[in-house]
């Protein structure tokens, strides 16, 4: 049975493995320190107010998926967004719903917290997440481009 919940302060040593997975699938060769990563999940999740929020996909003991998340302002109108960051599964549990969970979890939040939207970016080249985009009712917007400055 998969089951989806918030982070919690006890699901950091998971959580930083999934998010070293995450990494390798991206292609890094240079994991940070364990440390820096317990360190910086810490600091953006589970200080006040906290920078960003996660939802967390478990089958039994096991984490295996995430959805990481933050509020934007403003949206439309005066409204506020939610903006996923990243959803990711580890890889034996693809095609298997728990990316579908995620995204209804992620957009019942985004109603509990009268968001008028939800949005994230996909890499170009990732074809498999463009197209379960596509099956959960997303499209994808002409007309923007995303900007970066690295600090």
């Amino acid at each position: 049975m998969i089951t989806i919940r918030p982070a919690r302060r006890e699901d950091t040593e998971a959580i930083a493995s999934m998010l070293e997975e995450l990494d390798r699938f991206y292609g890094a060769t240079d994991i940070e320190p364990r440390a820096t990563t317990l360190a910086g999940i810490e600091s953006a999740l589970f200080t006040s107010p906290p920078a960003a929020y996660a939802l967390l996909a478990w089958s039994d003991s096991s984490l295996i998926g995430i959805a990481s998340y933050s509020f934007l302002w403003p949206a439309a109108g005066v409204t506020r967004s939610l903006y996923l960051k990243e959803l990711y599964v580890t890889g034996r549990y693809r095609r298997k719903g728990v990316g579908s969970l995620l995204m209804q979890e992620i957009l019942k939040t985004a109603r509990a917290q009268n968001c008028s939207r939800v949005e994230w970016t996909t890499e170009v080249e990732n074809a498999d997440a463009r197209q379960f985009y596509s099956l959960v009712g997303a499209s994808l917007l002409d007309g923007k481009m995303l900007f970066r400055l690295t600090v």
